[in-house]
């Protein structure tokens, strides 16, 4: 094993959330008088915190999203993972081994703390991670593509940060990777290669990712 902890994007890497989040992202900003497309949502929000959406639509129309925002937005997605959110494929398969060989690893998500629950709980990947495994941005100042939440990991997992990799879907992801000094494998299953520039290697298949990791 390279390295002393692999680090786990959650939206797209494991829990293949991104088509729904998205896909309702861009209908609550289209409602809200802000037409965004579903390619627009992936391309500006795609791996980023809820204070980015705020930022970036109040810098591009000088109006801020209601107060309520996050609140109806994260409502509708948690309905919809009830009814429709899987796994990514590989996901559990690769969690299997890294728990069986014994490699630390653990969840660093742009999300917060309930969303990844929700995902985990309903996808059944809660039963490898346990609290002390997961970390939000909730839990640092700055998001993606700070470098903050990755830090924050590896320091709570008492690892150094170049004996870690982290695994990401998204831009913002790996430019947060390669700020904390930390090998990143782009996963390109629903993201074109060209986004995820920086990137210390991609795959495209997640049955792929443990081969990478030795």
């Amino acid at each position: 094993m390279r390295y002393d902890l692999v680090i786990f994007d959650n939206d797209g890497v494991l829990v293949d959330s991104e088509p729904i989040s998205n896909r309702l992202l861009a209908g609550y900003l289209t409602e809200l008088g802000h037409p965004t497309s579903y390619e627009d949502s992936l391309r500006d929000y795609m791996g980023s915190a809820m204070h980015r959406v705020h930022d970036l639509v109040e810098e591009r129309t000088g109006r801020r999203l209601p107060a309520e925002f996050d609140d109806v937005f994260h409502g509708r997605v948690f309905a919809a993972f009830e009814r429709e959110l899987e796994p990514v494929p590989g996901a559990m398969t690769v969690l299997e081994k890294l728990a069986a060989d014994g490699v630390p690893y653990c969840v660093a998500s742009s999300g917060s703390h309930e969303r990844i629950r929700v995902g985990h709980r309903t996808t059944g990947l809660d039963r490898w991670f346990e609290d002390s495994r997961i970390f939000s941005s909730q839990d640092v100042g700055r998001g993606k593509p700070a470098p903050d939440l990755f830090l924050y990991a590896a320091e709570r997992m008492g690892v150094a940060p170049a004996r870690c990799v982290v695994i990401e879907d998204s831009r913002l992801g790996v430019q947060a990777a390669v700020a904390a000094g930390m090998d990143v494998l782009g996963f390109t299953a629903m993201t074109p290669a060209d986004r995820l520039a920086g990137a210390t290697q991609l795959f495209s298949d997640m049955g792929q990712l443990a081969d990478l990791l030795v």
